[in-house]
């Protein structure tokens, strides 16, 4: 979530205006943010949000960097009407996300459209003239539905297909249709609906290909997973899909291994502008994680999942203590313990989940 408060310390600010209820100006973020973890120097460089994951990055060099890009990134538009929260980020700070090198940004979700169909049209603009691939979101139905295809260093292909629910916030009237731009929207949970979202990614699936389906999806506080979620991703995996990337939670949720296959309920944040905000505080918004996983490209099966444990101070995401990785560790295996997974931790404090 690179709008809002993170546009405003970075070397090109856009308009700071906002109309929530309570905050008027995105600066207001940055200030609660000096409260929380102590006041420093702005403008920032590109690469300050990121801080030491992009080490962590380079260190374990992924073929694939699949990120949910829950922002607009325009100077222009209008906000969308009827919407409390809005987020957008300068075109000028658009190396912020470069940086750190996406292949595909997923863009099915509930702030795209902040700031309209013209939001819209200039953060499909921005992404593309940068080289990255956005899936979810379209100028229509068709261009919202269709996934992405990346070829792996090894051979095969990834085959990435998006989608996202009302639950999280999306508003009905942002679905894509023949001729209004949107997102790819997912009417409900129903087995015909994942049936139909699975087909976008299968469509074109060879042998050695893997299948990934992005879903912003769900609450944004809460570790429970409604069963029908359960069954809505469970029939994603029963139809040939090898990798459920749920998210929208600011924290983790659950993990599960379903018939070999890695399905994240909910990945948490990785970068926004929550740091001084109060209220839920049980749920260690602070901490974050990274997602590194190794698939078997011959069966689709999990062989690895490691993830970094992060935190962020002064809008900037840094290492954690041996404490909280700890915490996160027990966290998600306490969520997690209903689905049978079993999280460990590595001498180097990565943290594991283990395949039976």
């Amino acid at each position: 979530m690179t709008g809002r408060g993170i546009d405003q310390i970075l070397p090109h600010p856009g308009d700071p205006a906002l109309r929530e209820p309570s905050v008027t100006d995105a600066r207001t973020y940055v200030n609660l943010a000096d409260l929380a973890g102590g006041s420093f120097r702005r403008p920032v460089g590109f690469g300050w949000p990121w801080g030491d994951a992009l080490a962590v990055l380079d260190d374990y060099a992924p073929d694939i960097r699949l990120f949910n890009l829950e922002t607009a990134i325009t100077a222009g538009g209008r906000f969308a009407h009827g919407k409390a929260v809005h987020y957008r980020m300068h075109p000028g700070n658009l190396p912020c996300l470069t940086l750190v090198r996406p292949d595909v940004c997923v863009l099915a979700n509930n702030h795209v459209l902040d700031f309209g169909p013209r939001g819209l049209a200039d953060t499909l603009d921005t992404v593309a003239a940068a080289g990255i691939a956005a899936v979810g979101v379209g100028r229509d139905v068709e261009q919202a539905h269709r996934p992405v295809v990346l070829p792996l260093p090894s051979g095969g292909r990834v085959l990435i297909a998006a989608g996202g629910m009302a639950s999280s916030g999306i508003p009905r009237d942002w679905a894509a249709t023949a001729n209004r731009p949107g997102v790819a929207l997912v009417p409900d949970l129903s087995h015909r609906s994942a049936d139909a979202l699975a087909e976008r990614a299968l469509v074109r699936k060879r042998k050695g290909d893997l299948a990934v389906v992005s879903l912003h999806w769900g609450s944004n506080w809460g570790y429970t997973v409604a069963s029908d979620q359960v069954r809505f991703a469970r029939r994603l995996v029963d139809a040939g899909v090898d990798l459920v990337h749920g998210h929208s939670s600011h924290h983790p949720r659950p993990i599960e291994v379903y018939r070999g296959k890695l399905i994240l309920y909910g990945c948490g944040d990785l970068i926004n502008d929550y740091e001084g905000i109060r209220g839920f505080q049980a749920y260690r918004g602070e901490l974050r994680l990274l997602y590194f996983a190794t698939f078997d490209r011959g069966e689709g099966t999990l062989a690895a999942l490691r993830m970094v444990a992060m935190e962020t101070k002064k809008l900037r995401l840094r290492h954690v203590s041996c404490d909280d990785a700890e915490w996160l560790r027990s966290s998600l295996e306490h969520i997690s313990l209903r689905f049978g997974t079993r999280v460990g931790r590595e001498p180097d404090g990565t943290l594991s989940v283990r395949i039976a």
